[in-house]
């Protein structure tokens, strides 16, 4: 499985995309170890190398559907484990760990095997609050997984997408902020979301308390 799940991402990929998820993967399964979790005692280690690796499908002309890239890559996932005959108890594992990894506070609520997957993308696009790793051992990682301008290439086509497809970037969404930095689109207020013709009127003769 987890070969065959290598080969399939490997094969439709960017490879700055793919060397970033095998790196997730390895540096999530590390900084689990930090926090006292060993694999295959407290999770799955294969659904997390599926989670990691399968995290960024959406990414991919075969994952660029009409959602979000990270729900697109979640349904992506799902179609192609259940395609291997993983069971569907496993492969919603894999979909919440896909859908969730950029809502980092939700997933680090969850079981280790989706919370890892967020930990690891996280750590290896080099977000700010992420704990610290030996420089020999990220050293030794990008020797076999060279970087490519991951963030950049990941910021790119994530855009990319978007633009092609607006539905893909919705405002107050991670990908709708990265297309609104790159347009300066000026996202709607919370007041004009909720005054349409088929809202409720609820700030009709409303008056905030002092």
């Amino acid at each position: 499985m987890a070969l065959n799940t290598l080969d399939f991402v490997k094969g439709i990929e960017d490879q700055a995309i793919f060397n970033h998820s095998l790196r997730s993967y390895l540096y999530g399964r590390l900084l689990g170890e930090r926090q006292g979790l060993l694999p295959d005692r407290d999770y799955d280690d294969e659904l997390l190398f599926l989670g990691c690796l399968l995290h960024d499908v959406g990414l991919t002309h075969e994952g660029n559907r009409d959602c979000c890239f990270h729900l697109d890559g979640a349904d992506l996932a799902v179609d192609f484990l259940t395609e291997q005959g993983v069971s569907p108890e496993r492969a919603e594992v894999v979909w919440d760990a896909v859908a969730l990894h950029l809502h980092h506070e939700i997933a680090v609520r969850k079981r280790p095997e989706i919370a890892l997957v967020s930990t690891g993308a996280g750590f290896d696009l080099g977000f700010e609050g992420r704990p610290a790793l030996p420089a020999d051992y990220t050293d030794d990682v990008h020797a076999v997984l060279p970087r490519l301008h991951a963030a950049a290439v990941v910021h790119d086509t994530i855009v990319g997408q978007a633009l092609d497809k607006p539905q893909k970037a919705p405002p107050f969404t991670p990908p709708g902020e990265l297309v609104r930095q790159k347009t300066h689109e000026v996202w709607p207020t919370w007041e004009q979301l909720v005054t349409h013709p088929s809202g409720w009127n609820d700030y009709d003769g409303y008056r905030p308390k002092t």
